[in-house]
């Protein structure tokens, strides 16, 4: 190989290495779904890992209205209806209440909100409540898990979905 075609592959390699963080590198994706608003129109990507006994979800998104918005896992695998009710409540196999704020909470399903910037671009990151061997049952079970989002932010108190709005996103996890 040249020392010019090296330069390019070693340039090119760098730059693809910078897209994925350090964690996402030593971890394993195992599942990934899109999310899309009501026209269908694909609003971002969520992806669950697995490390060391732990699930994180990283999520980008782009295309939504600018503010915080609730993100939230939802019990069932279904976007289908246009106001994405199919996807049913938050998942909480525990029985707790709603809200990372509200002692008697929070559900498997309750995320951080998600900043969205004027430009319609935003992420999300969190590390989800429990061990690889309890969560990744309940995303992946029968029915599947749906990821939505809400028009408002996430109160982290109100149950049971936290005074967030309307649903104005959806998408479903897949295995990989």
């Amino acid at each position: 190989m040249s020392m010019h075609k090296i330069a390019i592959f070693s340039t090119l390699m760098l730059a693809t290495a910078g897209c994925a963080t350090v964690y996402e590198s030593a971890a394993e994706e195992v599942g990934v779904a899109t999310i899309a608003d009501r026209n269908g129109q694909a609003v971002g990507t969520a992806r669950l890992y697995s490390l060391a006994g732990e699930v994180t979800i990283s999520a980008s998104f782009e295309g939504l209205p600018a503010g915080d918005h609730a993100v939230h896992l939802h019990t069932t695998g279904d976007c289908s209806a246009a106001d994405f009710t199919s996807a049913g409540g938050h998942l909480n196999p525990g029985g707790n209440e709603h809200g990372t704020r509200n002692p008697r909470g929070a559900h498997l399903g309750d995320l951080p909100n998600a900043t969205i910037a004027a430009d319609g671009v935003g992420t999300l990151s969190a590390i989800l409540r429990g061990t690889s061997s309890t969560i990744i049952p309940q995303i992946f079970d029968a029915d599947g898990t749906a990821i939505v989002v809400h028009e408002g932010a996430d109160d982290y108190r109100s149950d049971p979905a936290g005074a967030a709005g309307s649903r104005i996103a959806c998408g479903v996890f897949s295995r990989l």
